[in-house]
Parts: C-alpha cells; structure tokens; sequence
C-alpha cells in the first residue's frame, strides 16, 4: 500500500469512528459549510490532500496524531494506544 492509499485507509477510519458526517467534520476544522463535504469527500477520494495546518485541525478534531494518518498497520495501533493513555492521564489530572 502506498502512502497516499495509507492515508485514504486512515483519515475514513478515524472520521468515522467519530461518527461524523464529512460535512461535520468540515464545519468542525473551520471550512465553509457549502464546501465542507466536497472538500473531505475529496480528502477521503485522494484528488487532494490537506496541507499541513488543515490536517493538524482534522487530527484534533479526529483526537488522532497527526502521524496516524501515515502510519501502517501496526504502528497505526500503538499510535492510538498512545493517544488514548495520554487522554486518560490528562483527565486524572
């Protein structure tokens, strides 16, 4: 798999375990609710790929790294493992 098709594979994954439309998540970093889903659909198509600010806001809003959009397999999972113990201690804090 190659990286584009990696990144395809991981940013449908993460949107839609977070339940959101792609005009959600659209709306959600910032885009104009007219071109919130043209834009993500096309993220999701790989005609575009998001410059490296839109892609921070996506991975925010997705509450992924921004690595786990790259990542194969099994480093994907230790990327979200991560992620996840990271939130935990931020909310025992």
């Amino acid at each position: 798999m190659d990286l584009q098709e990696i990144f395809i594979t991981r940013f449908k994954q993460a949107r839609k375990a977070k339940k959101l439309t792609q005009e959600q998540l659209g709306i959600a970093i910032g885009l104009d609710e007219f071109v919130a889903s043209t834009r993500i659909n096309r993220y999701e198509k790989g005609v575009h790929l998001p410059d490296l600010q839109t892609l921070a806001r996506i991975a925010e809003v997705l509450e992924v790294s921004p690595a786990f959009f790259f990542a194969e397999e099994a480093l994907a999972m230790n990327i979200l493992i991560f992620k996840m113990n990271i939130n935990e201690k931020k909310a025992n804090i």
